[in-house]
């Protein structure tokens, strides 16, 4: 991990944007920046200091995952260790994560802030450190790539455990037991299994309801390695499928494969979901489709860049993101197809 470049990245925004400092606690920006992998804690980083500072809990632990930060110890409220952390900083704006911290948090630190530095102002970071997280590195990408073999491997165990009359907790259960015990950190997400008229929706939790021939059985499941995640799905059918099962199988598959394939370099996130979007309606299906196609996948399971209606975000190089349509027909159930895909030299290919 060289947070040393990703620093230097940082900073350069840092001086374009003239902001003197960005007070970093949303959990992936932290870990992105420092390496340091605590529950708790802030990020300070100006144009020459690293500060991370912490509770007792954490700080043996700050100590070996972030070497290169100068330690301070957070102790109770904001007013008795803020000042420190401040120290000699003239910049009137210091930049925080709007999409993280909460307003209860903005009027503590403003608060805090007032009375320690008069002038200074938090500034929002208008999705900076998302950015800065958006196109992955080699190393990046290896993890990405060995949480998606190991999610693989769970559906290939799914599919030959998976019998008429077991339950959908029953089989998610059994899925993270697999997960876990083959090397998955704690889940990216709660395992969706949704059969029958449950798979009709999109975000269904795993029920007490059985499984039975003919129906459809959507699994949505992540793992995760060395801090990154993977998220997929699959569609199943026990026994011999019906047609409309088969009709709208395939015509899913097919959105994924036209998505996949509309996929270049500096095409806009709503490009590839018109691609997909096209193939669903041209099937009569367009009012079963709605939501996204996709997200960005990394340090967190949902981040930039989006795959929708509206989305102007670019795709480039180094980018890792979900292609995952879907048909969902109330009272039958539904149909869901996702790969985590990566672009390389303009080319969109299934991690």
């Amino acid at each position: 991990m060289n947070t040393a470049d990703r620093l230097r990245r940082l900073r350069r925004e840092l001086r374009t944007k003239k902001i003197g400092a960005v007070l970093v606690s949303q959990p992936e920006n932290r870990y992105y920046l420092s390496g340091f992998s605590g529950s708790s804690g802030y990020l300070f980083i100006t144009g020459r200091k690293t500060v991370l500072a912490t509770d007792f809990r954490y700080l043996e632990q700050a100590k070996r995952e972030a070497p290169d930060y100068r330690l301070l110890e957070t102790r109770q409220n904001l007013n008795n260790w803020l000042p420190d952390l401040l120290g000699s900083t003239r910049n009137g704006q210091i930049g925080f994560e709007e999409g993280y911290v909460t307003v209860a948090q903005h009027h503590q630190l403003s608060n805090a802030l007032k009375k320690v530095r008069p002038g200074i102002e938090l500034t929002p970071s208008n999705g900076q450190f998302e950015q800065l997280r958006i196109n992955k590195e080699p190393y990046e990408i290896e993890q990405i790539r060995r949480a998606a073999d190991l999610t693989r491997a769970a559906f290939e165990y799914a599919g030959k455990i998976m019998e008429a009359g077991i339950s959908e907790q029953r089989l998610a259960w059994q899925i993270e037991v697999f997960l876990r015990e083959r090397g998955s950190q704690a889940l990216p997400f709660e395992a969706i299994v949704a059969s029958g008229p449950n798979a009709a929706l999109p975000h269904a939790r795993p029920s007490e309801r059985l499984l039975c021939e003919g129906e459809p059985i959507i699994i949505d499941i992540g793992a995760k390695i060395g801090a990154y995640c993977s998220d997929m799905t699959r569609t199943f059918c026990l026994g011999t499928p019906c047609e409309t099962y088969q009709r709208v199988y395939h015509t899913v598959q097919n959105a994924q494969e036209a998505a996949i394939s509309a996929v270049h370099d500096m095409a806009t996130g709503q490009e590839i979901d018109s691609a997909a979007r096209k193939v669903i309606e041209q099937a009569g299906y367009g009012a079963a489709f709605g939501h996204a196609l996709g997200h960005g996948l990394g340090l967190s399971v949902h981040e930039p860049p989006r795959l929708g209606p509206g989305s102007d975000d670019l795709i480039k190089n180094g980018m890792v993101f979900t292609v995952e349509p879907g048909v969902y027909l109330s009272g039958w159930g539904g149909v869901r197809l996702e790969d985590d895909v990566l672009v390389t030299n303009g080319i969109a290919s299934i991690i």
